[in-house]
């Protein structure tokens, strides 16, 4: 009877233990699971996910628990984004001022023309040898033509000289080709005038700018491009220390300014 326990008991220990099978079966399960999970997930399914997102959002009603680095987006994404909101318009359906090729190819064309005006207008102070009296500058704003009130006034007048009216009637010309806003300037030095017509400089100063935009307007330019201001003592180029000084300081500007 004993011998037949230790019998049992030898058949026993040899047996293999087949018990880790079930687990093991089991990690496989999850692993193949997983795989088809990831497989599920991938980039032809991103829409489906995107919904997913966007429902969860709209359920939980709150930005921050979809937090992102955009600022709190709605969790799309960002090719959705840009399928929903055109890059022509804002988000009110507006249209968005975007750079103009056409605006800039006017830019440029202007600005050619203006160039081309200010070579003609030196050409022609070159020629007639008016150097010593017409200056042209180059303006942030625009093209300075600088007239000194010698070849155009009497001491203590605004009206235009005859034997200068030739001179402005070629400048009009040359303005004609161009059709960018004018300013007219009037300065003065500072030396007091005190009549029954200009009791300052002020008046005086602007009459005189006021002459030259009134004889442009009979030359065809048109007076929605003009406009004149009298500046009178108070924006010298030198000090008015010198007679050579102030009579520097006596002129009249015409401003092509740049559009």
């Amino acid at each position: 009877m004993a011998r037949r326990k230790r019998h049992n008991h030898h058949e026993e220990e040899e047996h293999i233990d087949e018990t880790w099978l079930i687990p093991y079966s089991d990690l496989l399960t999850l692993l193949l699971a997983l795989f088809i999970v990831l497989f599920s997930m991938r980039v032809e399914d991103k829409a489906k996910m995107d919904a997913l997102m966007e429902s969860l959002y709209k359920a939980f009603n709150t930005v921050s628990v979809f937090d992102t680095n955009s600022g709190g987006q709605t969790p799309s994404s960002s090719s959705n984004t840009m399928n929903k909101v055109s890059p022509q318009h804002n988000p009110n359906g507006n249209p968005k001022q975007l750079p103009n090729a056409n605006q800039n190819t006017a830019v440029n064309e202007n600005e050619q023309k203006l160039q081309e005006f200010m070579k003609k207008m030196q050409a022609y102070i070159d020629q007639n040898q008016l150097n010593a009296e017409i200056q042209l500058t180059q303006l942030q704003e625009g093209i300075q033509i600088t007239l000194k009130d010698r070849i155009i006034f009497d001491s203590g007048s605004e009206q235009l000289k005859p034997n200068f009216l030739p001179i402005l009637d070629n400048i009009a010309k040359m303005l004609q080709t161009i059709d960018n806003p004018i300013i007219i300037e009037g300065h003065t030095d500072n030396q007091p005038i005190h009549s029954a017509k200009f009791p300052s400089n002020w008046e005086l100063s602007g009459a005189r700018a006021l002459s030259v935009v009134h004889y442009l307007q009979t030359k065809q330019i048109n007076p929605a491009r003009l406009r004149y201001v009298g500046y009178g003592e108070y924006k010298p180029v030198y000090p008015n220390d010198t007679p050579a000084h102030r009579e520097a300081n006596r002129r009249v500007n015409i401003i092509v300014l740049r559009k």
